[in-house]
């Protein structure tokens, strides 16, 4: 049994969630993994993982032996990397991730240029809301909207997401124009959520250093996004999305910003990589391609309020 295959394999159960996941992404029958798996924990005389009919958990040993077999498995794959020139020439399988409705409008097209400018790469676009970590899902890049919670990663901020509040002209004439955020509190709403559930709207108070928390009873819940945009442009109510979200109906008039003086300040929008010393030349190349077009877009973007 080689243990370098083994690791492998047992870092793909890990990352999978279950021996039958696993086996399906790498192509073989399941009672082979689990035996392969079986035969590692025999050699090691521990138990790695914990199995229930549903999934697996890791041990404590299993913890600190994928711990060092993720490293020891990356550090063979760079080899490998290195050996077959993807450092001196830009090609293999690129992953990256991105917000779904944010990678559809603004990566997507960016990724196309890039394949036509790049032959010899393929690329992976994982468009998902879904944080995923890199190093457990192989992600070479990913694209992300808010804060930083893990510090590990690499970094480059290519601009901010404003929240805004938009209606129809409609609505509005109907309803009348919120001056105030409290104001919402007496008019129709759109909320993307479970019905019936309030939400609270974050706005900044007038010092614009503190931020104020507005209860909202929706007139209309519903779970996505596009559909609460619908709602808004035929008039049902007014709701607060990311900028990108409404652009496009903003830009035609479909829909009107209202509160502006009141917008938190905008989520920082971060490319992301892994540390290391080696990063493939594919990934150098795409966050070279990638970083100044996804700087210009959102600065277009700024432009529409």
């Amino acid at each position: 049994m080689d243990r370098i295959d083994a690791m492998a394999a047992l870092l793909e159960v890990v990352r999978s969630g279950s021996f039958s996941a696993a086996a399906r992404q790498l192509g073989q029958p399941t009672t082979s993994l689990t035996r392969r798996i079986t035969e590692l924990e025999g050699r090691l005389g521990a138990r790695l993982l914990t199995r229930t009919t549903r999934s697996v958990t890791l041990t404590d040993a299993g913890a600190v032996y994928v711990a060092a077999a993720r490293r020891i498995v990356e550090d063979v794959e760079e080899a490998e990397r290195a050996v077959a020139g993807e450092y001196l020439e830009p090609r293999g399988e690129l992953v990256v991730t991105a917000p779904a409705m944010f990678g559809r409008i603004h990566v997507v097209p960016i990724v196309a240029a890039f394949l036509a400018a790049y032959p010899k790469i393929d690329i992976r676009l994982l468009l998902t809301d879904a944080v995923l970590p890199l190093a457990e899902t192989r992600v070479d890049v990913a694209i992300r909207i808010g804060d930083m919670p893990d510090t590990s990663l690499i970094a480059r901020k290519v601009g901010g997401m404003r929240i805004v509040i938009c209606g129809s002209d409609a609505c509005l004439e109907r309803y009348g124009t919120p001056s105030v955020p409290q104001d919402l509190t007496a008019l129709p709403t759109i909320a993307v959520g479970p019905a019936g559930q309030r939400q609270l709207w974050r706005f900044a108070a007038e010092a614009k250093r503190d931020v104020q928390l507005v209860p909202i009873a929706p007139r209309l819940s519903v779970t996505t996004t596009d559909a609460a945009v619908e709602a808004a442009v035929l008039g049902v109510g007014l709701t607060q999305q990311r900028l990108y979200q409404v652009a496009d109906r903003l830009a035609s008039g479909a829909l009107t910003l209202c509160l502006q003086p009141f917008e938190v300040d905008p989520a920082p929008v971060h490319v992301l990589h892994l540390p290391g010393n080696h990063l493939p030349l594919k990934a150098r190349r795409f966050l070279d391609f990638a970083v100044p077009r996804l700087r210009d877009g959102l600065k277009r973007l700024e432009a529409l309020g």
